[in-house]
């Protein structure tokens, strides 16, 4: 039964004047996504995706580091289109935020609608899996908001920011390649060596 491992991005360089697409993972970033690497799961893994966003890039190179393989790119695996607004100061992005996912229906000041978002992102991870050699694990190395996204639309839920994944990103659910079914909701990367 091959699971499906979908990870976000740790802490990452904030950088208010680089567009946040080009924002690298931070050196508790860097250190958190080196430990993928080493988890016991990694070594099932034989597809290893990303977004095209270097944040996810860079976690993807750390974990494939784990499995041997080489990570893919593709920017549909990529978070909601934010480039609107660009940078947000916490607190203002944390009230768009909410409103993104209370408002699926709606773009919130320019934003991609949650809902648009989220046909994006179950399209990838489908065509991820349509093409999978189905021989091994997948990781899927993305964003909190489009893996909220996602996890709603594989438990059947309506879009809500409940399912968000906890703090700053560096978390990891997964779900049974073949039925859909979610195996484990959010837990911090380093709480999935077992």
């Amino acid at each position: 039964m091959p699971t499906v491992h979908f990870v976000t991005h740790p802490e990452v360089s904030i950088d208010p004047t680089v567009p946040v697409p080009e924002w690298g993972l931070s050196a508790v970033g860097l250190a958190r996504a080196r430990l993928l690497a080493g988890l016991p799961w990694v070594a099932a893994v034989r597809l290893v995706a990303s977004s095209a966003e270097r944040k996810a890039i860079e976690t993807a190179r750390a974990l494939a580091l784990g499995c041997g393989g080489v990570p893919t790119v593709d920017p549909a695996l990529g978070e909601n289109d934010r480039s609107a607004t660009g940078y947000l100061p916490r607190a203002e992005f944390e009230e768009v935020a909410d409103a993104f996912f209370a408002h699926p229906e709606q773009s919130v000041r320019g934003w991609e609608r949650a809902v648009d978002a989220q046909r994006r992102i179950v399209g990838a991870v489908e065509g991820l899996l349509r093409t999978a050699s189905g021989d091994g694990d997948i990781a899927v190395c993305s964003h909190g908001a489009v893996g909220a996204l996602l996890l709603c639309h594989l438990l059947g839920v309506p879009i809500s920011r409940t399912l968000d994944q906890p703090g700053s990103g560096g978390n990891v659910f997964t779900f049974d390649a073949r039925t859909r079914r979610v195996l484990t909701r959010w837990r911090p990367l380093e709480d999935t060596g077992g």
